[in-house]
């Protein structure tokens, strides 16, 4: 895996040399432009001051000595006197109005016939030249002041290096600077990880409450987060391994015993007897596991929620059950006016409306009626009560029916039942009460709260 500093440092230096090259690039080119601007700005400023020299001189000129004077003053920068290394070659010549040559400098070419006015470039013996015609009417003259091409090319090429180089030399060093100001930006990161390296292998604390940056905070956030979704998880996991280790352990004694009693028997009632015995055991067995792995189910986050008809459910919990309650001769009775449309979560609500009519069916006589009843008031809330014609609780059992592994008179129950249904109200915001019938057996009533 590549690392953070690589992803981000790659990247922005690919960006930062692309885009500095690119406006080098352009500056370039512009500066050329402009600097061959400068320079043929300055071949028109100098044939115009050797025009304005020329309205001052003599009507009488002697155009050999005023050459001789002309190149002995442009090859004084050669010599040393007031020298510049930008400083313009600049070649004249002069014609007069009937085309006749009247001067030319030494090193200016040696052109046939005067070019046309204005700015131009034009080739002599291979070599090419940028130059500038002016034309005095008043004068009788035409006057051409121009410099080698190449002259000109080679001092932009060193005013453009001199500009460039410092982008060329300045671009690794700010380069290593991007680097070192980035490894320190990561400091925080690399400080986050040593000390969830250096933490116990068997740590879920939180991490450390110390400042951090605005970008990692997330990061802590989530990280205990995640640690105490951990720790929640664990905790989960031994609880449900010591309820089932503390609840199975009584009955695999048990039938350990029955087994041993079925394997001494000598008499076959007697071994039909612990035969017998043993497959209660197993059944219970059964029914722990069952409750168990219910509650395992129950306990991670909440499913997504839908819109139901709590009617129709409770009906075909009811049908489901009706077997069980025919094999007891006991009738399951559903009340409701009309349908309860709620939005909540209907497995969780299956398995409590199971456990709970399971319970009442427990404790229902043989001959009555287990009776299920829905209703909706105006506060906006269901009230569903499943009622029995048991013989009801005692006012000490009614405080601890939610209670893990408790069961109140029936010894073939597991007690987690009623625990479970407790699991279902808690998560899903409902109110679980319980309470003995005046005419006998108990109410369990569970508010529902319907949104909207």
């Amino acid at each position: 895996m590549i690392s953070i500093r690589t992803r981000i440092l790659a990247p922005t230096l690919l960006l930062m040399i692309i885009g500095s090259l690119t406006l080098v690039l352009l500056a370039l080119r512009d500066s050329h432009r402009e600097i061959e601007n400068v320079y043929d700005a300055q071949l028109v400023q100098a044939a115009r001051l050797m025009q304005g020299l020329l309205q001052q001189a003599p009507a009488q000129r002697d155009w050999n000595t005023l050459e001789a004077e002309l190149d002995n003053a442009l090859n004084r920068s050669a010599q040393g006197i007031l020298s510049h290394p930008y400083e313009m070659n600049v070649a004249f010549q002069i014609w007069s109005a009937d085309g006749r040559l009247l001067l030319r400098s030494r090193h200016a070419p040696a052109l046939a016939e005067p070019p046309a006015p204005g700015l131009h470039d034009l080739m002599y013996q291979g070599q090419d030249w940028c130059g500038v015609l002016l034309e005095d009417p008043t004068l009788g003259i035409r006057i051409w002041a121009g410099e080698r091409d190449d002259l000109r090319q080679d001092l932009i090429q060193k005013i453009v290096h001199h500009a460039l180089l410092p982008t060329l030399i300045g671009l690794p060093l700010l380069t290593l600077l991007i680097w070192a100001v980035l490894g320190w930006g990561l400091r925080p990161l690399q400080r986050l990880a040593r000390q969830l390296r250096n933490r116990p292998y068997d740590s879920l604390e939180p991490l450390p409450d110390q400042p951090q940056p605005p970008e990692l905070e997330p990061m802590r956030s989530a990280l205990d987060h995640l640690l105490g979704q951990l720790r929640t998880q664990l905790e989960r996991e031994r609880r449900f391994i010591a309820d089932a280790a503390h609840e199975l352990r009584t009955p695999l004694a048990i039938l350990d015993i029955h087994v041993r009693n079925a394997q001494a028997a000598s008499d076959p009632r007697e071994r039909a007897e612990a035969l017998g015995f043993l497959q209660q055991g197993v059944g219970r067995m059964t029914r722990i596991a069952s409750q168990l792995l219910t509650m395992a189910r129950l306990e991670p986050a909440a499913q997504p929620s839908q819109h139901l008809n709590l009617t129709a459910l409770m009906r075909e919990e009811l049908a489901e059950l009706t077997p069980l309650a025919l094999r007891k001769n006991v009738e399951l009775v559903l009340d409701s006016e009309d349908d309860c449309l709620l939005r909540s979560e209907p497995a969780a609500l299956t398995i409590m409306a199971q456990n709970l009519i399971s319970n009442a069916l427990a404790f229902a006589p043989a001959g009555s009626e287990v009776r299920l009843h829905l209703s909706l008031h105006p506060d906006r809330h269901l009230r569903l009560r499943v009622l029995d014609q048991g013989p009801g609780v005692s006012e000490a059992a009614l405080a601890r029916l939610c209670d893990r592994f408790y069961s109140a008179g029936n010894p073939e129950g597991a007690g987690l039942g009623l625990a479970i249904v407790d699991m279902v109200c808690r998560r899903l915001g409902l109110t679980l009460t319980f309470s003995n019938r005046a005419q006998g057996g108990l109410c369990v009533e569970v508010v529902i709260p319907v949104a909207g």
